[in-house]
């Protein structure tokens, strides 16, 4: 469990006799994948690590354990590129926003709602990350790749507060990592502790108004934070 994870196979390089070989039930490989990957995203959520089964995950996909393993190394290195397409979607999506071509204030009301959007919608995302940390980031360390899909999400954050700081509009001294902390544990909470807090306050976390109201607030909260005076 704490060795390195083996890294899935790019099906772009495969060619020739080689592919031909290959342990798969389909001709289009990439779509057997990322089939995999969404159902694994499921089952890793729900379960965690050690409580996933690969068995559960080749049934639901029509595929078999030994095609997994071909394409992902091991049931750590599914889950790790679980977790990495599980940030590449949410990173592809904010760049979809297009913060740039807004106002400051209208850039960041749209990034802090399209983010507890996201949360809310996407459980699965919330207990990978939640399971995850109870590894102690232990797999995403191994991920080459997470740092640099992350790294557009605090570029465009930067961004639309240096300009908001140069239109005398946000203050200034504030740290754009520190920024996205805040929007991410505002967005996350709702999700992560819904049960919790909802249990313990007798609230309806999941009512569409209780929903409404608390987004509304989760983005006031931000920009307050963020304007100037």
């Amino acid at each position: 469990m704490n060795e390195p994870v083996q890294r899935a196979r790019p099906v772009a390089k495969r060619a020739g006799s080689a592919a031909r070989k290959e342990p798969t039930r389909t001709n289009d490989p990439e779509r057997t994948q990322a089939n995999i990957l969404e159902v694994a995203e499921a089952e890793f959520g729900e379960k965690g690590l050690a409580g996933a089964r690969i068995d559960e995950i080749a049934a639901a996909t029509n595929t078999s354990k030994r095609m997994i393993y071909y394409y992902f190394g091991s049931k750590e290195g599914l889950y790790l590129a679980v977790l990495e397409e599980a940030y590449r979607r949410v990173r592809d999506v904010e760049a979809e926003l297009h913060l740039q071509d807004l106002e400051p204030e209208e850039a960041l009301r749209r990034l802090v709602a399209f983010t507890f959007d996201h949360h809310l919608h996407h459980e699965s995302y919330i207990r990978l990350v939640m399971s995850e940390n109870i590894h102690r980031g232990e797999y995403l360390a191994q991920s080459p790749r997470i740092q640099e899909l992350n790294v557009p999400a605090i570029a465009a954050i930067k961004n639309l507060y240096e300009r908001g700081v140069k239109a005398g509009i946000f203050r200034r001294g504030l740290n754009p990592i520190d920024i996205h902390a805040s929007i991410s544990a505002l967005s996350f909470f709702n999700v992560s502790n819904r049960h919790t807090f909802g249990l313990i306050f007798k609230l309806d976390m999941t009512s569409p108004a209780y929903i409404a109201e608390r987004r509304e607030n989760v983005v006031e909260m931000i920009v307050r934070f963020v304007r100037k005076g």
